[in-house]
């Protein structure tokens, strides 16, 4: 019910094209902008090409962030995000976190996902190019990025439980906890960052995860 109730509202936000072409995309657009393809049939068994184009240097924290799905080429609509775009057989779902893109899906209406196609020539589509062509330093890469982001929930998880224990009430029950780690600023800081580093690793492979990259945001 929750999911269904969040989906209308975000038809609600969808909005007409005016039918202006998709521009091309230049190398010095791939710190903020992330473009993926979809290559449909339509009801009179067309075959169709969308595009889904984020512009994501904008600043998220004012939701002026929007998604643009062209249609072969022409703007077919646009939405704020989180953005559900209607088209045949189900939808495409977008949605952001604080390093990218971290989903651009195409549902279908039997439930099954699907993840678009990246630009290759897009930050995501380079990423793509990497885990294609050497599989195992893309495997390599993706594993350093987890353990930094469990380093980094470990740590925060630790600060937040010291002084919660300091409490009172809390103290008074199961006493109050010290932390075994203390880590020098320095250190601190160079683990944020490391952790930043690696939740935008995963999100130019579309991988978010509620604890470890909400953690690092």
């Amino acid at each position: 019910m929750f999911e269904e109730r969040r989906r209308r509202r975000a038809a609600k936000r969808v909005q007409p094209g005016d039918g202006r072409p998709l521009q091309r995309f230049r190398w010095w657009q791939l710190p903020g902008r992330a473009l993926f393809h979809l290559p449909l049939t339509q009801h009179d068994g067309r075959r169709t090409m969308y595009a889904i184009d984020v512009r994501h240097w904008q600043n998220q924290s004012s939701g002026s962030v929007k998604a643009h799905l062209y249609l072969d080429g022409k703007l077919h609509a646009e939405s704020r995000i989180p953005a559900t775009f209607p088209v045949p057989g189900g939808t495409i779902e977008v949605a952001m976190s604080g390093f990218g893109v971290k989903r651009c899906h195409y549902v279908t209406t039997a439930g099954a996902e699907h993840q678009l196609v990246p630009h290759p020539a897009s930050a995501e589509g380079r990423r793509a190019r990497l885990d294609r062509d050497h599989p195992a330093l893309s495997r390599w890469i993706g594993f350093c990025s987890l353990i930094v982001l469990l380093m980094g929930a470990g740590l925060l998880a630790v600060q937040i439980v010291e002084p919660l224990s300091r409490i009172p009430p809390i103290a008074s029950r199961i006493g109050s906890f010290e932390s075994p780690i203390h880590l020098p600023l320095w250190l601190n800081i160079t683990l944020g960052v490391a952790a930043a580093m690696g939740s935008m690793e995963r999100a130019l492979r579309l991988r978010y995860n509620w604890l470890l990259d909400g953690a690092a945001n």
